[in-house]
């Protein structure tokens, strides 16, 4: 039965991730340590091996998303890369905070983090993009709707919000696109097509980083991750493909209720835990 509920959260959360860039760890973290209380084999499950589990799932999902947005000619892959060079470092910094966070800690933390998340989904489409781009990269992206629009970024700030982005995949195990997909939109006018495609090839880059970390210090538990990569990689195709065909507001209302109902939930674990 746990195989089924993991393989399942494995799609749920890939699917949601893909749609919206956000890489599925926000929905994979919190499962894992909630499930910890109800089921035998998740019982126990401590910060560190369901943060490791996660970013190793998330090679994945982002890799299955990264695969077909490309096939979209949706991934800016050279801003891609950049950013990297800041959220990998930021990544392995992450890995180590995470290290001796210890359990109530770490709910409330990563709870808060949440909700923070969901009130910056709800917001971001009421905020207009501000050009930081005058002396950096520009570049332009035909939209859906055939008008070509024009984005850019200073590589300095690209890389140093990168660099926090990725920390924040480290130490929660999130893939870090719930930052990275806002500040896209907001900071460096990415057309949110594109931002949700390049912030699922930053996920898997990162991920990559990270989990590695994870694993060299036993912090990922292969009973898991093996039930929930195969509903990881087709949800990454899936969610691509919905990506594709429709507007993602009902997504994202339906997300931002979700997030703050697990992000109080588990505000509320950790402080009855105090």
């Amino acid at each position: 039965m746990e195989w089924v509920i993991l393989a399942f959260i494995g799609l749920i959360a890939a699917i949601l991730g893909s749609i919206m860039g956000l890489g599925g760890g926000i929905i994979v973290v919190p499962a894992l340590m909630l499930l910890g209380e109800y089921s035998e084999i998740l019982n126990g499950i401590t910060p560190q091996v369901a943060v490791g589990t996660s970013l190793l799932v998330m090679i994945f999902t982002g890799l299955s998303s990264t695969l077909a947005y490309l096939k979209q000619k949706k991934v800016d892959v050279q801003s891609g890369l950049i950013f990297f060079i800041g959220s990998g470092p930021g990544a392995l910094f992450g890995v180590w905070l995470n290290k001796g966070m210890n359990v109530d800690v770490f709910l409330i933390a990563f709870g808060s983090f949440i909700v923070i998340v969901s009130f910056i989904l709800m917001v971001r489409r009421y905020v207009k993009p501000i050009k930081m781009a005058k002396r950096g990269i520009k570049r332009s992206y035909q939209n859906l709707d055939g008008k070509m629009v024009m984005y850019g970024y200073h590589p300095f700030i690209a890389i140093t919000i990168a660099f926090f982005v990725g920390m924040f995949s480290g130490l929660f195990g999130i893939g870090g696109g719930s930052l990275m997909v806002p500040a896209m939109i907001l900071l460096f006018a990415f057309p949110p097509h594109l931002a949700v495609a390049t912030s699922m090839f930053l996920v898997f880059l990162s991920a990559i980083v990270s989990s590695i970390s994870h694993i060299s210090l036993g912090n990922v538990d292969w009973y898991y991750a093996i039930a929930l990569i195969p509903g990881a990689w087709i949800g990454g195709q899936v969610g691509a493909a919905i990506n594709r065909r429709l507007t993602s507001d009902t997504v994202v209302l339906m997300l931002r209720i979700f997030l703050i109902i697990i992000g109080v939930r588990l505000i509320y674990q950790g402080l009855a835990s105090l």
